[in-house]
């Protein structure tokens, strides 16, 4: 951290004692910081409310709360913020208590110079570490959250459900679908889900490497393994280790790859091609088929114990044609990103629009759909997207579907909409917008609740409203 960075930080001192408040504040302000100092627990939680600082200096006797109380309050509702404690009657055990809290350092009175500027100099990069991670973490479940997986048909609450219930095991998940559906995202959404979040995330599509090429891809070789082996290769099962492995068109595999696969599935075991010594690995397997593998192993295509072996959870994603109540969502959703992209801006689809989106039978699936909001973002120049905007292989079947599959599709999901709503909104309400008791009171899964306050817009709740989640 530069002299700079450290000059910005802003630095609250609390303490009685106002000599030392002095002192203080004298020599940290000639060290370039922003310095507040306070005389007791209120005042310091004032002061803190009022503009927040990067690390708080605390004496542990003060009127009105000591500094534990003050760690505590602080710890909860700025976890940012690093806590120094300071007493002129230390001890061991007090120190080791304030470190168990949270505290990052304990200091006694009187306090040196030196000792006190590199304490803070260690705190302030302890304050901007914390900030990077909290800031990276909700980077990624932006990204990779579960509600970035979008959809209210109920064939997609069931998946919200099993992503819920399985993420934080380390059971075989098997993604079964057509191409298009989103397998890899919602692949990524458990593992970012789980405990290995923090450790690599592997992605393997088996269907687009050569044969010859699969095995050490995945398993890794040795120098001269075979020819162009001129080197020794760490495969991606070994740079997975701690985190999740995803393998994206199983079926594809050969007969002698499957039997190496079912070994390492079996004991986290396997050998690099050309070698004969055993690589152990800590690796959560995560696979998807785009045909049913079931039906593909009863043709004799794949090994039967291997598909036992990795059925253990299987998820099957539905195609956007089986769910096409969800396209004006998801349409939305891709709007949204490709805006934001782009930096334009689009407000919605017009009637028309969505009417031909919905009529549309989808073979590529969401992936199509996404494709094509792409393309209608980049033609729009106004603030609406029309049915000039699309495909016009869209419109023109558009054109020739029977205007009463459209009514069949929404018909009964309309009607229930808005009961739907005021039911959930009721429950809330009475329930003083917590989610955990609303969700047992409905006898519903709390991810299915979420889903569908988020499609009411009932996540937006009243700003004086109290959220348990």
């Amino acid at each position: 951290m530069t002299k700079n960075q450290e000059s910005t930080a802003r630095i609250l001192i609390v303490d009685d004692d106002r000599i030392i408040l002095d002192s203080l504040c004298e020599f940290l302000r000639l060290e370039g910081y922003d310095v507040e100092a306070v005389a007791s627990f209120t005042e310091a939680i004032q002061a803190a409310d009022r503009q927040p600082v990067d690390l708080i200096i605390s004496d542990v006797n003060m009127p009105g709360g000591n500094g534990f109380e003050l760690l505590h309050v602080m710890r909860r509702r700025s976890p940012d913020t690093v806590v120094v404690m300071m007493t002129g009657y230390g001890t061991i055990e007090s120190a080791v208590e304030a470190i168990k809290m949270g505290a990052y350092d304990y200091l006694t009175k009187p306090i040196d110079d030196d000792e006190l500027k590199v304490c803070i100099e260690r705190a302030i990069a302890q304050q901007a570490i914390l900030r990077e991670n909290r800031v990276l973490k909700e980077t990624l479940n932006l990204r990779y959250g579960l509600g970035n997986v979008v959809g209210h048909d109920y064939r997609m609450l069931k998946v919200f459900d099993l992503v819920e219930s399985v993420a934080a095991s380390k059971v075989t998940v098997l993604l079964q679908g057509k191409s298009g559906t989103g397998k890899s995202m919602v692949a990524k959404v458990i593992h970012q889900q789980s405990e290995r979040r923090n450790k690599p995330f592997i992605e393997v599509s088996c269907g687009a490497l050569p044969e010859t090429l699969l095995e050490s891809e995945l398993f890794g070789h040795v120098r001269g393994a075979f020819t162009g082996a001129v080197a020794n290769k760490i495969g991606k099962f070994k740079a997975a280790h701690g985190g999740t492995i995803f393998l994206d068109e199983i079926s594809a595999a050969t007969p002698a790859l499957q039997v190496k696969l079912l070994r390492v599935l079996q004991s986290q075991q396997f050998e690099p091609v050309g070698s004969n010594k055993t690589e152990t690995v800590d690796v959560r397997v995560i696979l998807a088929a785009n045909v049913d593998l079931e039906a593909h192993t009863k043709a004799g295509h794949f090994r039967e114990d291997l598909f036992y072996r990795i059925n253990v959870l299987t998820i099957e994603m539905p195609s956007l044609a089986e769910r096409i109540g969800d396209v004006p969502l998801l349409a939305k959703h891709f709007l949204n990103h490709f805006c934001g992209e782009m930096k334009r801006q689009v407000l919605d689809f017009d009637e028309e629009a969505v009417q031909v989106l919905q009529r549309y039978g989808w073979p590529g699936n969401v992936r199509e759909l996404e494709n094509v909001v792409e393309r209608a973002v980049v033609l729009c120049k106004g603030h609406r997207i029309g049915v000039e905007h699309l495909p016009e292989k869209l419109v023109t079947q558009a054109a020739v579907s029977p205007p009463s599959e459209r009514y069949q599709a929404m018909s009964l999901k309309e009607a229930l909409a808005e009961p739907e709503k005021r039911i959930l909104e009721a429950a809330l309400r009475a329930n003083g917008w917590s989610r955990q008791a609303t969700a047992e009171q409905l006898d519903i899964n709390r991810t299915t609740l979420y889903k569908k306050m988020k499609r009411y817009g009932l996540d937006r709740q009243p700003a004086h409203a109290h959220i348990s989640r």
